[in-house]
């Protein structure tokens, strides 16, 4: 019988290879993206000191209200722009980007294009 390991888990083991070469700096932190099947998030991290410096995601009041659903490519658009905006007012113009293991299209590309827009560098 053959064994099929599951989407998620390799998703995982993707994400723990892309891990190994992807580090965020103070100087060029690291936009990591996550989507579940209700909704999207990011964050910019700093893995030096293990510290988030701006988070934005679908599930947050002010987000949600602007978009009508929070799991298509138009409000992975919309979170990437919010995100680069409040990056952009945090100082942070370069980032990294570590897609978490998922594919880089739809939605994730979405948010990257977007964030590009909003003035993060990557």
């Amino acid at each position: 019988m053959v064994s099929k390991v599951s989407r998620s888990e390799v998703r995982k083991n993707k994400h723990w290879r892309m891990r190994r070469h992807i580090v965020g700096t103070a100087e060029r932190p690291r936009l990591a993206v996550f989507r579940s099947n209700n909704h999207m998030y990011a964050q910019i991290i700093d893995d030096s000191k293990g510290t988030t410096l701006v988070s934005a995601s679908t599930n947050e009041k002010d987000v949600k209200a602007e978009l009508e659903k929070t799991n298509n490519v138009a409000a992975a658009s919309y979170l990437g722009t919010v995100l680069g905006k409040r990056a952009v007012e945090k100082g942070i113009t370069e980032v990294v980007f570590d897609r978490g293991g998922f594919i880089y299209q739809g939605k994730v590309k979405a948010l990257a294009d977007a964030a590009r827009e909003a003035g993060l560098q990557f």
